[in-house]
C-alpha cells in the first residue's frame, strides 16, 4: 500500500492551518470556529489546492 504524495509545499500550507487549529484561531468560510480535526484538514487541503500546490485526487 503507497502513502499519499503531498508537495513539500503543501504539507506546510496544511501544517500551518493545522497549527491554527490547535490554537483555537481556525474559522470555516461561514466565520465559525472549526472543532473538527477532519474539517480542519479538508480546509488545508482545499487551501493548498487553490494555491496551485501538488495534491492528490480524492480517492472514491
Amino acid at each position: 500500500m503507497s502513502k499519499t504524495k503531498y508537495s513539500d509545499k503543501a504539507q506546510d500550507k496544511i501544517g500551518k492551518v493545522m497549527h491554527e487549529f490547535k490554537e483555537g484561531k481556525l474559522k470555516s468560510s461561514s466565520g465559525q470556529k472549526v472543532t473538527d480535526r477532519k474539517q480542519a484538514i479538508a480546509i488545508g487541503i482545499s487551501e493548498a489546492k487553490e494555491a496551485g500546490l501538488k495534491v492528490p485526487k480524492k480517492k472514491d
